[in-house]
Order: structure tokens, then sequence, then C-alpha cells
């Protein structure tokens, strides 16, 4: 079982409406794309000041469907339209679980 894990951080100017738009087509990832085990996004509870302000975390059986799901044009899609251009910083990592 593999684990991707992603923290968001949006621009400064990303107003909320933005944000929340931007996790609802995350959240349709799982209908759209497919292939993950399970899978949660959503926002920063804001409880520590400096956190990133989103969380992504699915999982795989293995890496092969980590790479469907990765080069999945659905995915990209999402990606290009809600994710970058909203973005000030990304950090992810994949491990065994």
């Amino acid at each position: 079982m593999l684990r991707h894990v992603v923290l968001f951080t949006w621009s400064p100017d990303t107003d909320a409406d933005t944000r929340a738009a931007t996790i609802a087509a995350l959240r349709k990832l799982p209908e759209e794309v497919g292939g993950m085990t399970s899978f949660a996004v959503g926002p920063d509870a804001g409880l520590v000041d400096g956190n990133a302000h989103a969380a992504l975390v699915a999982e795989f059986a293995d890496a092969d469907a980590f790479h469907r799901y990765a080069t999945d044009p659905r995915h990209l899609e999402v990606i290009a339209e809600h994710v970058k251009p909203n973005l000030a910083s990304r950090s992810a990592v994949q491990y065994e679980v």
C-alpha cells in the first residue's frame, strides 16, 4: 500500500470562494479518476499559525495505481485549472504503509 500526502499553501490573493472551489474539485477526484483505496482532502482547521492551507491524503494499492492517478488527464486538468493558479507552495510525499 502506498500513501500520497500533499500540503497546499495558497497565494495570499486567493479568496475563500476560490479556496473552497479548489477543495471541491479535488474532492471529486475519487469519482472522476479513481484508483485510490482511500482519499481525504480538506482545509486546515486553523488551530496553529503557519500551517499549510489544505491537505490531501490518498492511498493506493501500489506504485502503479499511484502513477495511473498522477498521470490521469482529469487529475492533471484539476491541477492546472484549480491548484496551480492559486498555489504559493506545495509539498508532497509518497510512502509505503
